[in-house]
Parts: C-alpha cells; sequence; structure tokens
C-alpha cells in the first residue's frame, strides 16, 4: 500500500463538478493499493499516518499528529500511484490492484482511520475525480506498507 500524504489547509474534492467530500486542515491522502497488499497493511498504513508528528505546536516544532490538531482527512483513491513509467511512454499499471480487490481495502483503510478516531472525508472511488488543495508547508510524504 502506498499513500502520498499532504498536509493541508484545506482540500476538496468532486466529481461531475459536485464536491463530494472536503476539508479544512489536516491531512490529504492520495492511496494506492496493489495486489498483495491485505488489511493488515491497510492497518498498519492508518495508524502510522494518524500518529504522524508533522504539525507544528507552540514553538514551531513538528510535534503533533493530526489527532492532536483535531485535524480531518480526506481520502482519495488513486491506483495511478503504481504506475510504472521505467520502459517506454506510456504508465504501465499492472502493479495497480483491480478494483474488486482495491475497493474494498480502501474502504477497510477509511474505516481504520476512523477507528482511530478521525473524520474522514472521501472521493468516488474509480470516478474521474478533480482534486484541489492547500498544501501547507509544503509538507508531503510518501508512507508505505511494505
Amino acid at each position: 500500500m502506498r499513500v502520498v500524504v499532504q498536509r493541508c489547509k484545506q482540500a476538496a474534492v468532486s466529481v461531475d463538478g459536485q464536491t463530494v467530500g472536503e476539508i479544512g486542515r489536516g491531512l490529504m491522502l492520495l492511496v494506492g493499493i496493489t495486489h498483495e497488499d491485505t488489511e493488515q497493511d491497510a492497518k498498519y498504513v492508518a495508524e502510522k499516518i494518524a500518529g504522524l508528528r508533522i504539525f507544528e505546536d507552540e514553538t514551531g516544532k513538528m510535534n503533533l499528529s493530526v489527532q492532536e490538531i483535531e485535524g480531518r482527512i480526506l481520502s482519495v483513491s488513486q491506483f495511478t500511484l503504481y504506475g510504472d513509467c521505467r520502459k517506454g511512454k506510456r504508465p504501465n499499471f499492472m502493479a495497480a490492484a483491480r478494483p474488486e480487490q482495491a475497493e474494498p481495502l480502501y474502504d477497510y483503510f477509511n474505516r481504520e482511520l476512523r477507528a482511530q478516531g478521525l473524520q474522514v472525508e472521501t472521493g468516488v472511488f474509480g470516478a474521474m475525480m478533480d482534486v484541489s488543495l492547500t498544501n501547507w508547508g509544503p509538507v508531503t510524504l510518501i508512507v508505505e506498507s511494505k
């Protein structure tokens, strides 16, 4: 499992011009799932993200988690995170899990984030989505399960 984590001041996702998920300060997540991923991977990544200390404390040091600042999560499925661009000019997406495997695991991942006490908004799995955000810092990290 591969997740791009972006600390944000605000983020939103829309489908066909309609906003389907929107948050203020917190974390924007782009979530990629590969064939070997399991619920154990999803749980590990959710717990890791919930506890990441990437928000500043009163001294300006990155010392607080999204939980501690009472931030929110916007989680968007993103199969292109497993695009292989090493050969040719067109990415190969064979490493991305098929929708029938990825969607239940993506849903499980979001449930695990909620189990950490986080408010989670999502996009629409498999839809063509427009995502906007104000990256705060900017701070962008990649969290992987393996």
